[in-house]
Order: C-alpha cells, then structure tokens, then sequence
C-alpha cells in the first residue's frame, strides 16, 4: 500500500492545550496499554482521546468468576460497553466508538486451517471505508500525538493489525485536503508511536522482579521461547516515567472485569516492584513531521515524553 505524504503538522500554538489520540481495537485494549501514560498526561492537563475501533462482541469471557454468570452471558456486548465507560471514567479521558463489528480471533483446525472471517467485520472492510471515520475524528478531535499498534497489531489479532492500517491511513490522509472529502477541515497530526508493552527487557525487568520476591514468573515460559528478531532492539525509541499511575491503570484494567481475571498474571509482580524495576510505558516512534532542531536531547538515548518537540509553544501543559 502506498500512502500519501503527509501535509505540514499543525503545531501546538501558545497557550494550546496538547492533545493525544490513543487508537485501540477493543474495549480493554486501552487499559493494557499505555493506560498510565494517558492518566499521567491528563493529570497534567493534556486532552487525550481514547478511539475504540469494535465494542469487543465476539471476545470471549477470560475471568474465570463470570463464565457461569447469566447477566453476563444474555448481553455480552452491553457488558462490555459498561465496562469501557467505567475504564474511562477511572482514567480521565474522552472516548468515541468507530462502531466497526469486532472480527474475532479464528482458531485453526486440525489441518491448520483457519476458518474466514465473518463478512462485514472490521478487518475485511475495504481499507478506504474503515479508515473514514477515523479521518473524520482525528479532523474533528486534532490530536498532535497519535498511539496505535505496530504492523504486527502487536500481536496477530485481525483487529489489530487493521488498527495499525487504519491508524497509518489516517495519519497520512489527515492533513490532505484531497483525501476523504467532507470529513471536516483537514488536520495533520505531528507525531504517532506504536505501543511496545512487552518488548524482551521489560519481560526480563518483572521476571526478575517476580524472582526477587519469591513468587512464581507468569514470564518463564514466554522468555524460554522468546526469539529475538533483527532490529527488535531499536524500536525502542521512547519511555515515558509513570509509574504514579499504575494503580489507576490497573483499576482501569481490573474495570474490565469479563476480559481480566484480578488474580491473573497480569498482577502478579507487587506495583513497588514493578515503579522500582521498570517504571515507564513503552514505544516505538514511527512517525514523526517535527524537525529535528526542535526534538528535544533524549536522556539516556531515549525520549521521555511523546510531546517531545512540541511543548515549547505549548506553554500551558508542564512536562
């Protein structure tokens, strides 16, 4: 696929206020990644829109305490909009629903065969139709700083991975006023990461940590079968110190209550160990339309803040 190149970003004017742009594939996507980022910098006064692609209705129940639940099971898809608004409402942010039917994961069979997607859902879609509503609001919310999926969708899930493309899409067309007529005046945003949540060191840093304390690695088996990949190392661009918010990222993520079991893996190493051993969220900077004079000098090789570049004009949000 060949994308457009991008127009000029709209950099932030004095006194404007910074705005994020967090694009996921379902509901609990947001608070498994980068939820503590995105509560960090609306503590600081950043707008920050989180973009759901698919309420998540062919997701299965993995809390193990809600498989028998009747309510749960007559209207999984009502559920699961509940908890989203309770996420939401735990992190501070503003959110909007592209609508998209959710795709599901299909399973192989014995031959290795996966069955085709459900037709209308959101990974067949032609690219240009599911991209529009996210032209649409990225024109309506102007973001500076977009977040999405690499172009594995972080792992292979059809959703995501048409997350990653409709995420591109969008950051490319944005600006053009040629592209996607009638989505509003054209915008184009500065800078867009990919999400790296559980990159090689960070799995080391918390099964160590696990180790320190005594208890069991949920990361053993993961590490024992990891295999590097060239140029894994180098997508590590940019860490951003937020460790006060983990325990709201993890109530956000605990909101999901259908999707997280509370005494999963996921919480297994204390949240004292985790802000000692690793105290950042992760990405990869995959695009950016900042020069570099004005690009901040990372400390230690890295950025520390996704609004690197962008905050000298935009005098009213502190870094």
């Amino acid at each position: 696929m060949t994308l457009p190149t991008p127009s000029a970003p709209h950099l932030p004017q004095p006194g404007e206020l910074l705005r994020l742009m967090a694009v996921h594939a379902h509901p609990d996507d947001e608070s498994s990644k980068g939820a503590a980022t995105m509560a960090r910098y609306v503590n600081e006064g950043v707008e920050v829109l989180v973009v759901t692609c698919t309420g998540g209705e062919r997701g299965d129940i993995l809390n193990p305490a809600l498989l028998d639940n009747h309510a749960v099971l007559a209207d999984l898809p009502a559920v699961r909009r509940a908890e989203m608004a309770t996420a939401v409402e735990i992190l501070g942010v503003q959110h909007a629903w592209l609508g998209f039917p959710d795709s599901g994961l299909p399973e192989a069979d014995e031959n290795g065969v996966k069955p085709d997607l459900p037709e209308g859902c959101f990974a067949v879609l032609p690219l240009e139709e599911a991209s529009e509503p996210l032209v649409r609001l990225v024109r309506e919310f102007r973001p500076h700083v977009i977040t999405t999926y690499d172009e594995n969708g972080g792992y292979p899930h059809p959703d995501h991975i048409r997350t990653h493309e409709i995420s591109m899409r969008a950051f490319e067309a944005a600006g053009d006023p040629d592209q996607f007529p009638g989505t509003r005046d054209p915008w184009q945003p500065s800078k867009l990461y990919y999400h790296l949540t559980f990159h090689k060191l960070r799995l080391v840093a918390l099964h160590d940590a696990c180790l320190d304390e005594g208890v069991e690695s949920p990361f053993a088996d993961w590490l024992a079968g990891w295999e590097d990949k060239p140029g894994d190392a180098e997508r590590l661009t940019t860490k951003v110190h937020c460790s006060n918010w983990f325990a709201t990222r993890d109530a956000a993520l605990k909101a999901h209550a259908t999707q997280v079991d509370p005494d999963g893996r996921w919480f297994t190493v204390s949240l004292d160990s985790q802000s000692r051993v690793w105290p950042t969220e992760d990405y990869q900077l995959a695009r950016s339309l900042v020069t570099d004079s004005t690009l901040a000098d990372p400390a230690g090789g890295y950025e520390d803040d996704l609004f690197a570049g962008l905050r000298v004009t935009a005098a009213s949000v502190t870094s």
